[in-house]
């Protein structure tokens, strides 16, 4: 065994010299935050992980300094080995705290409180599963890295690899479908078809895409429900995405009306209708059309835009509603009625000669 006194003065000098690092690093992110901010959140973020990391280190250094020469000692080897799995169990988690810094420090910039968001929904959707792979990624390397420090699993990777030919194929087989929506998942988060808070229509249902996951993606509907489909979904199947480009757009207010309906007044009605919405019309189309007048109806089309899906839709009901209004309180008669022509008997019945 190791002398008592050698062991306490490295435990000593291994403690101090942690200690050392922890303070200096903490010194060096503070000076720096005077200048660029986010240093002082990268030390809030990683301050556990980091000072694990030294305290596992040290303690590794430690027992390196004081194992015996001779290996008769199992337990010598036992605590090296529980220590280098603990290392990379804590490297794993340092590295994985900063890459999410970095990548929250990205998401952070990527603003979707703002009018045309389209670009910042698009980085905030990378974003997300850029850190779902980060995740899987950094945690695969570190379980590989830990079995790879036990000698007998290193002998078995070699011949394993031998008969991987077979197996990946078998394996790749039999999770055909789980790898297409991951592929799928990372093709949507880069192709620009849907981003995260997109306004769609899939399955005959409206709502906003919510999350993206490497394997399916979750929809919003208008009611609170949630759509949940796999990643393919919008790979093979027609869907309508109103955000791609930008979040404007356009929709209809229509109406079927009597032939007696005063469309002047009720065109001039409309502007004062659109003005009183206030921040719901964006300005661009206010259009009263009459777009068909056949089968005893007078059809009404309006065109409204606004700057996206949910104050369009509260921007029709209040066009709606106050055309509505103005035909009842000012024009009744153009309300839709429908008429039935009694006539005496025998008028419109054919001759006698022609009745069989």
């Amino acid at each position: 065994m190791p002398d008592l006194v050698d062991a306490l003065v490295a435990a000593l000098v291994f403690a101090l010299l942690g200690l050392a690092v922890i303070i200096g690093a903490r010194v060096v992110l503070t000076v720096a935050g005077r200048r660029w901010k986010p240093a002082t959140w990268l030390a809030d973020a990683c301050r556990k992980p980091f000072r694990v990391m030294v305290v596992v280190l040290s303690v590794t250094g430690w027992v390196h300094s004081i194992t015996p020469r001779d290996d008769s000692d199992w337990w010598w080897t036992f605590a090296q080995l529980a220590l280098r799995i603990v290392s990379i169990g804590v490297g794993a988690w340092l590295l994985t705290s900063v890459l999410l810094f970095l990548e929250d420090l990205t998401l952070g910039r990527a603003r979707t409180d703002v009018k045309d968001n389209r670009v910042a929904r698009r980085v905030r959707t990378q974003i997300l599963l850029i850190r779902r792979l980060t995740v899987a990624v950094v945690v695969i390397i570190a379980v590989g890295a830990i079995l790879l420090s036990f000698p007998g699993v290193r002998a078995l990777g070699a011949s394993v690899l031998a008969s991987a030919g077979l197996i990946s194929v078998v394996a790749a087989l039999a999770a055909q479908s789980t790898l297409a929506n991951v592929f799928a998942g990372i093709q949507l988060a880069f192709n620009d078809a849907i981003k995260v808070d997109d306004a769609v229509i899939v399955e005959n249902e409206w709502g906003w895409i919510e999350e993206i996951t490497l394997s399916y993606v979750v929809v919003r509907i208008w009611d609170e429900r949630r759509l949940i489909l796999p990643s393919t979904y919008f790979i093979s199947n027609p869907f309508q995405n109103w955000t791609r480009k930008s979040s404007e757009l356009m929709g209809t207010v229509e109406f079927d009306l009597d032939w007696r309906v005063d469309t002047l007044g009720m065109r001039e009605a409309l502007t004062p209708l659109l003005e009183d919405a206030g921040a719901m019309w964006d300005g661009r189309v206010g259009h009263f059309q009459i777009t068909d007048a056949v089968g005893g109806w007078v059809h009404v089309r309006i065109l409204v835009t606004a700057v996206d899906a949910p104050t369009l839709y509260d921007l029709r009901c209040h066009v709606r509603e106050g055309l509505i209004r103005w035909v009842r309180e000012h024009n009744p008669e153009g309300l839709p009625t429908q008429r039935v022509m009694l006539t005496p008997p025998g008028v419109g019945e054919p001759p006698a000669s022609h009745q069989a």
